[in-house]
């Protein structure tokens, strides 16, 4: 894992996020403002990676970052301190993180209901798309699997420290913690990891 990077893409605004920027930007100037648009491009890899951590959805991602930036632009007390933008934008993926399990775990009881009262009959021939089991080898499913065991602030480091190469520092200052919260977090993280991959017999790649 270590020093492969995901190439995320560029958040892409939809048309309601577009439209509260650019009001934004047509406000009155303000030296303590904040561009929300530039440090949205700035943070927004590592973000995803914090987002794709925390839901093990990589096809969630896109929705939760829009969220992000819509909350991040229609701040009630608008935050002016460019030192406090990383952290900020942390707590509020989190916070959208979550607020995007509650929503799917709602969705999936609905999905269940429905699945129970109308089960597919003989004649329904439809299967689950097997490709992606197809392009990825064993090992990288066993290891994504071992990173779902996980809990997701254990994974979200892991992910931090190995997929973006980041330094302690860079992690803390990201975060919002200090350097010795980082050691004791990756350290827990590597151990978790281990027994994880241990028991699916796959070799220790941290």
């Amino acid at each position: 894992m270590r020093g492969r990077k995901i190439a995320w893409p560029a958040v892409t605004l939809l048309p309601d996020t577009q439209a509260v920027l650019a009001v934004r930007m047509d406000s009155p100037p303000d030296s303590k403002s904040i561009d929300w648009q530039a440090a949205l491009a700035q943070h927004g890899r590592w973000l995803r990676t914090v987002v794709l951590a925390r839901l093990g959805e990589p096809q969630a991602v896109d929705e939760v970052m829009q969220e992000v930036a819509l909350a991040a632009v229609e701040q009630r007390a608008p935050l002016t301190d460019p030192a406090k933008v990383a952290p900020w934008l942390y707590r509020l993926a989190v916070l959208q993180s979550l607020l995007y399990r509650r929503r799917r775990g709602r969705m999936r009881k609905l999905t269940d209901r429905f699945a129970a009262r109308f089960r597919p009959t003989e004649a329904d021939s439809r299967t689950p798309d097997a490709l992606d089991w197809l392009l990825l080898d064993e090992r990288r499913q066993m290891v994504r699997q071992a990173l779902r065991r996980l809990p997701p602030r254990d994974a979200e480091i892991l992910l931090l420290k190995y997929t973006e190469d980041w330094s302690y520092h860079q992690i803390a200052a990201h975060l919002g913690i200090d350097h010795s919260a980082v050691e004791s977090r990756l350290y827990r993280a590597r151990e978790k990891l281990r027994n994880e991959l241990s028991a699916l017999n796959v070799a220790e790649t941290v």
